[in-house]
């Protein structure tokens, strides 16, 4: 009897472990996941907003049908989602994101490039 009591104990706890593992696992997924869905709608954000800059007359502070001069607005280029970059030509902006999940090797998990033309905003995301 005292065998069988001890085998089932040990069974539950091995149980009980793997199912923190798969829980942990799960919530990592899941928070790497939303990180990189915070970095993309901020990607649109501000492709949206470098979009109004290029349409607004520069009478009114805009780019008269040019990106030239629009940077990311201050506050902007970092948030809880991640990093980002500008590259501004005079038809295209390019953004980089750096989302904020650190992967086991230390680097950056999510990491996604907004291209911006006057008509048109793409994300892609690079892993």
């Amino acid at each position: 009897m005292g065998q069988q009591q001890l085998l089932l104990i040990v069974l539950g706890v091995i149980i009980v472990g793997i199912a923190v593992v798969v829980g942990i696992n799960l919530f990592n997924a899941n928070a790497t996941n939303a990180n990189r869905d915070g970095v993309i709608s901020d990607l649109n954000n501000l492709g949206a907003m470098a979009q109004q800059f290029y349409k607004k007359p520069t009478s009114m502070g805009g780019g008269g049908n040019t990106f030239t001069g629009w940077t990311i607005p201050t506050g902007l280029d970092s948030t809880a989602n991640g990093t980002y970059l500008e590259s501004v030509a005079a038809q295209t902006v390019t953004i980089v994101g750096d989302g904020t999940e650190i992967g086991d090797d230390g680097s950056t998990v999510v990491q996604a490039t907004c291209t911006v033309g006057p008509t048109t905003i793409s994300v892609a995301v690079n892993n």
